[in-house]
């Protein structure tokens, strides 16, 4: 059973059913289906990308299909740290990478029904719903591409390369001579002790480095880190730009925090040259108030 009414069944718009980790709602194929012109209609895209993005994906070789979304709502379980011991907390880490999985998979299966190469500015959200004290909900959104050069830029598994770089970034990276292959991320949940009745006395009214939280906080950003970099290295990556590191409670006591790295794996890409000059730009948009 799934989230969504199997598209072979007949059901009406309030109807839903479940379905499994790699589905998408029969209504989101219909969306995608008609968006590639199908019965002799001509085919449309939607795009979140702003007008400078978009205008720059095009410079860039690749051509807008449409806005895709993969989403899960997750039960995050309980998982009770040691109040004066710091450590991962390995049922919370599992849980909020898996979730994610699911909302890109989600996501890429929507992009495969658009014939797509892959997926450019990719944005992951977590959010969190009155009605579910232990729910969040993981979107992954971003805007499916067809490259106009013949070449395959899927993955080596077959899967559309997935990139959160703007419009802006992606043409720059092409024209110094690489790809995108994949969105990469590493997650670490982590309890930081608590400092004890005695440890607190000693360093009242005193300027002294926090060692305990100090070593919490950095073997946490290096667990997310490596993971992330694990994920670049089994696709043959080459690095990782635009790495961006996260840190939130998401509304768990405040000592159990999650780190979140997420980047851009690239390669060189074929035929590539030479790197492109740097050139002076003159910005003739007013100044943000």
């Amino acid at each position: 059973m799934g989230l969504f009414s199997s598209r072979n069944d007949p059901a009406s718009p309030a109807q839903s059913s479940s379905v499994g980790a790699g589905e998408v709602p029969a209504q989101a194929l219909e969306r995608l289906r008609s968006m590639r012109g199908a019965g002799g209609k001509p085919a449309f895209f939607t795009s979140d990308l702003s007008v400078n993005e978009f205008a720059l994906v095009k410079q860039a070789g690749f051509d807008p299909l449409g806005m895709v979304v993969g989403s899960s709502i997750y039960h995050i379980g309980y998982q009770r740290g040691q109040w004066s011991q710091s450590q991962e907390l390995n049922v919370l880490s599992q849980a909020m990478y898996h979730a994610r999985e699911l909302a890109m998979t989600r996501m890429e299966e929507e992009a495969d029904a658009l014939g797509a190469d892959g997926i450019v500015g990719v944005r992951l959200d977590v959010g969190r719903y009155e009605w579910g004290e232990s729910l969040a909900e993981f979107i992954a959104v971003g805007t499916a591409v067809k490259s106009r050069d013949g070449h395959s830029h899927r993955t080596i598994e077959n899967k559309p390369f997935t990139s959160d770089l703007s419009g802006q970034d992606l043409f720059v990276l092409r024209k110094s001579g690489y790809r995108p292959v994949a969105l990469v991320m590493g997650s670490c949940v982590y309890h930081v002790a608590h400092l004890t009745m005695r440890q607190a006395w000693k360093t009242l009214n005193t300027n002294i480095e926090m060692g305990n939280f100090t070593q919490s906080l950095y073997d946490a950003r290096e667990l997310a880190m490596g993971r992330m970099q694990a994920e670049a290295l089994h696709l043959k990556a080459e690095g990782v730009v635009g790495v961006n590191l996260v840190q939130r409670s998401h509304g768990w006591e405040s000592h159990v925090i999650e780190f979140f790295a997420v980047g851009t794996a690239v390669v060189p890409a074929p035929g590539a040259v030479v790197a492109a000059e740097p050139s002076l730009t003159l910005s003739v948009n007013d100044p943000s108030p």
